[in-house]
C-alpha cells in the first residue's frame, strides 16, 4: 500500500515534493542552505522572530496538501512520502502548540544557531570572509527576532522555565567573554588574517561586524536576566504528559507509550548495572562501578594538552575507518574523510557531531568540549568517538550525504529523526564491544558508563517531565515523585562524569523534553530490526550477512521508530 494516491501521470512523486520542501525551507531558513552546503552565497541570518515561524508553517501545509497527490513509485518513494508526512505533522502539531515561542535551552534552540551557523560557513578565501562579514551584521537583528518570539510567548503564557533562561544567559556570558573580553565572534574573526586576499578594509568590516554581533548578544542577554527570567519565576521545570508526548514524537517519529518506554527505561538501567559491577571488578578488584571510574580518571590512561587529545581522536577514527571498511560495512571514498574538533567557548558540555556538506566540500566533523581541561581520560572517550564519528554518525549521516541524489535530500537532511540517528550512534557503541574493539583498561567500563547514562536519561526524562514516581521496590527514593533537584541526584549517583556535566544534562533534559530518550529506544529498535533481519534470513535458509545488512540500513534514509523496526527486518 502506498502513502499518497496519484491524481495523474504528471504529478510529482514523493521525492520531487520532500526536495522541493528543502528548497522552499532554504528559502525561508538560511541555515538550511548552509548545513548542506548548496548556498555559500547566502548572506542571511534566520528570521527567528513570530512572523518567520508562520511563514514556515503556511510553507509546510502547502506541501502537505501538495503531497496528497504525489506519485509514489517504488519502496524510497514509500519511505520518503511516509516520512515527509510525519515530519510535516509532526512540526506543525509543535508549531501550533507556540512551543517556538517558549524554544530557550542551551542547546539546539535559535540561540546557539546564531553562533554555529558561523561554525558551518566556508573561510578559505576573500569573498567568503565577505559573506561572513555581511550574515555577521545582522546577527544583532536575529537575536531581536527571538526576543520578539520570547515576548509573544510571554503574552501567550507560552513561556520556558527559569532554569533554562538561567543557563542561556551564563552561556551568553561565556560567548561575551570570549576572545579576551571581545567577544567570541571577535575571536571567529580573526581567522580572516591568514585567509589569501583579505584586504585592511574587509578585515575592518569584519571587526565592525563582529562588534555589533556582540552587541547584540549583549542586549538579548541583559533582556533575558533583566525581564525574561523574572516572568518567568514560576513556571515548573516539568512539561507535563501532554506537551511531553508531542515533543516526544518530535525527536523519535512516533506516538509513544511513555509509561512502557519508563518501565523498560528502568529494566535496561537494572540490566546494565549488573554488567558494569562485573566490569568493575576487572579494573579494580573488589570496587564499586563509581569507584572504578574514579580510579581509571586519576590513574587510567589519558591525554595530556587540548591539541594532542584532537589530535587523538583524529587517529582513532581514522583506524575506525580503515579497520571497518569492506568487513563490517562498505564506506563510501567521501565518508573516509571525518576531522576532530574542539567545540568553541560558550558550547554545551557534552560532544556533538556535525554532518557534512551534500558535496563534502565541509567534512563531517566531531567537536570536543573541554569545559577548561588540559587532562582527558581516555576512558569515556572512546566509545563516545564511536558514537560521534566511527562507526556511528559520520557513517550514518555521510552515507546518507552519498545517498542523497538516489533517496532525497529531506530524507538524507533535514528530515532526520533522532531517533533513527541517535539510536544508530548507540548501536554503533554496541557494535564495537560485539567486535572487540574495546581493548584498553577500562574502555568496556566507560562504554557501560555511556549505555548506563543512556538509560538514565529514559528514567528521569520521562520521570521529571511527567512527574511520576519512584518504583516502591527501588533503595533510591522509593514512592516518591520525580523532581529536578532528584533527577541530579540520580544521575550524579551514576555518572562518572563531573558534576559541571551532570549538571549541564539535567538543564538539556528540561529543556528538550522527549530528546534524550531517543538514544535508547531508537537502539532498541535497531536491535531489533536486525534480529527480525537474521531471523528472516535463517528461516528461508539463508546467511545472515552482517556487513551487507549494515551498508543496506545506512542507506534507508531518516525513517520513525514506527517504521524503522519493520523497514530493518525487511533487509
Amino acid at each position: 500500500m502506498t502513502d499518497a494516491q496519484p491524481t495523474s501521470s504528471s504529478a510529482p512523486t514523493a521525492r520531487q515534493v520532500a526536495d522541493g520542501w528543502v528548497e522552499t525551507l532554504a528559502d525561508l531558513d538560511p541555515t538550511i542552505g548552509t548545513a548542506l552546503g548548496t548556498r555559500p552565497d547566502d548572506r542571511r541570518m534566520p528570521d527567528l522572530s513570530p512572523a518567520g515561524a508562520e511563514a514556515e508553517a503556511d510553507a509546510a501545509r502547502r506541501v502537505l496538501a501538495e503531497l496528497g497527490g504525489a506519485r509514489v513509485l517504488d519502496d524510497d518513494d514509500r519511505r520518503c512520502a511516509t516520512l515527509l508526512r510525519e515530519r510535516l505533522t509532526a512540526q506543525l502539531a509543535v508549531h501550533d502548540a507556540g512551543e517556538h515561542l517558549a524554544a530557550l535551552r542551551p542547546i539546539a534552540s535559535p540561540v546557539q544557531r546564531m553562533q554555529q551557523l558561523f561554525l558551518l560557513m566556508p573561510t578559505a578565501t576573500e569573498h567568503d570572509w565577505d559573506v561572513v562579514a555581511d550574515r555577521m551584521a545582522q546577527v544583532p537583528a536575529a537575536a531581536e527576532g527571538f526576543r520578539a518570539s520570547l515576548e509573544e510567548g510571554l503574552r501567550r503564557g507560552v513561556r520556558s522555565a527559569p532554569r533554562q533562561a538561567q543557563a542561556v544567559v551564563g552561556q551568553l556570558d561565556d560567548w561575551l567573554a570570549a576572545a579576551d573580553g571581545r567577544g567570541w565572534y571577535a575571536g571567529f574573526v580573526t581567522g580572516a588574517q591568514a585567509a589569501a586576499g583579505v584586504t585592511d578594509a574587509l578585515r575592518d568590516r569584519l571587526d565592525a561586524s563582529a562588534e555589533a554581533a556582540a552587541g547584540g548578544v549583549a542586549r538579548l542577554r541583559t533582556w533575558l536576566a533583566e525581564q525574561y527570567l523574572p516572568a518567568v519565576a514560576d513556571v515548573p521545570d516539568a512539561v507535563g504528559r501532554d506537551r511531553y508526548r508531542l515533543a516526544a514524537r518530535l525527536h523519535t517519529g512516533a506516538d509513544l507509550d511513555v509509561d512502557e518506554a519508563y518501565a523498560w527505561g528502568w529494566q535496561e538501567l537494572a540490566r546494565i548495572e549488573a554488567d558494569m559491577a562485573a566490569e568493575a571488578d576487572r579494573v579494580l578488584p573488589g570496587a564499586s562501578a563509581q569507584q572504578a571510574l574514579a580510579h581509571l580518571d586519576e590513574h587510567g590512561e589519558a591525554v595530556e594538552g587540548v591539541d594532542e587529545v584532537r589530535a587523538w581522536l583524529q587517529q582513532m577514527m581514522d583506524t575506525a575507518i580503515a579497520e571497518l571498511d569492506g568487513t563490517v560495512v562498505d564506506v563510501a571514498d567521501p565518508v573516509k574523510r571525518v576531522e576532530a574538533m574542539i567545540a568553541p567557548a560558550g558550547a554545551a558540555a557534552a560532544p556533538y557531531y556535525t554532518r557534512p556538506s551534500l558535496d563534502f566540500s565541509r567534512p563531517g566533523r566531531t567537536w570536543l568540549p573541554t569545559l577548561g581541561r588540559d587532562r582527558f581520560p581516555t576512558w569515556d572517550l572512546i566509545s563516545t568517538w564511536y558514537h560521534e564519528g566511527v562507526p556511528g554518525h559520520h557513517l550514518q549521516l555521510g552515507q546518507w550525504a552519498v545517498r542523497a541524489g538516489e533517496l532525497s535530500v529531506f530524507q538524507t537532511s533535514v528530515g532526520s529523526i533522532p531517533a533513527t540517528t541517535e539510536g544508530w550512534a548507540l548501536y554503533a557503541e554496541r557494535l564495537m564491544d560485539e567486535l572487540g574493539h574495546l581493548r584498553t583498561p577500562g574502555a568496556r567500563l566507560g562504554y557501560l558508563d555511556g549505555q548506563r547514562m543512556r538509560a538514565v536519561r529514559v528514567v528521569i526524562d520521562i520521570g521529571m517531565h511527567l512527574r511520576l514516581r519512584v518504583p516502591d521496590v527501588h533503595p533510591f527514593h522509593p514512592g516518591e515523585r520525580w523532581t529536578a533537584e532528584l533527577g541530579e541526584e540520580f544521575f550524579a549517583q551514576r555518572s562518572g562524569s563531573p558534576a559541571a556535566f551532570v549538571h549541564s544534562e539535567i538543564e538539556r533534559y528540561l529543556g528538550w523534553p522527549g530528546q534524550a530518550i531517543s538514544y535508547k529506544l531508537g537502539e532498541r529498535a535497531w536491535l531489533a530490526g536486525r534480529e527480525r533481519a537474521r531471523a528472516r534470513r535463517t528461516a528461508s535458509g539463508e546467511t545472515f550477512d552482517l556487513r551487507a545488512w549494515h551498508t543496506a540500513a545506512l542507506g534507508l534514509g531518516s525513517l520513525g521508530l514506527d517504521d524503522l523496526e519493520r523497514e530493518l527486518g525487511a533487509l
